[in-house]
């Protein structure tokens, strides 16, 4: 999505909420940039653009990705953005660290095998584990 918020242009993504619907995160220089804090009303436009923006890999996934054969290299450089973002989605949405490093270690092992994307898991519930846990995205103050 492109939007602004009290006229302060940004871009972000829509998440998965993990109950079907979405949420965007804004981020903290933009929320100071617009002069907003928790709780405000804010005057918000948006509109949805026709490309994704490249995630940001964590480090485990991306150290993974760097030690990996050069076919796996190939392969997540071939892929589309959408495609990567669903990648670091399913390796993001859990908290536990051994569950994460399984996760690391099948997507190495899926892309060995060809696979471009993270089947068989629902997107709309691979979410921040914290929101995914309490549903909500603003805690009550």
């Amino acid at each position: 999505m492109r939007g602004a918020i009290n006229g302060h242009a940004f871009q972000t993504v829509l998440e998965p909420d993990g109950s079907f619907g979405h949420w965007m995160r804004i981020e903290r220089d933009v929320q100071q940039a617009a002069s907003v804090l928790p709780g405000d009303t804010v005057s918000l436009d948006l509109e949805p653009v026709d490309a994704w923006p490249e995630p940001n890999v964590p480090q485990d996934f991306a150290a993974a990705l760097s030690a990996a054969p050069e076919q796996i290299q190939h392969l997540w450089n071939s892929i589309t953005p959408m495609a990567h973002w669903e990648w670091v989605r399913w390796i993001n949405a859990t908290r536990n660290p051994d569950t994460r490093q399984r996760r690391v270690e099948v997507s190495i092992s899926k892309m060995k095998s060809g696979k471009r994307r993270p089947c068989c898991f629902n997107l709309a519930a691979c979410t921040d584990p914290d929101l995914s846990r309490n549903g909500k995205l603003i805690e009550p103050a």
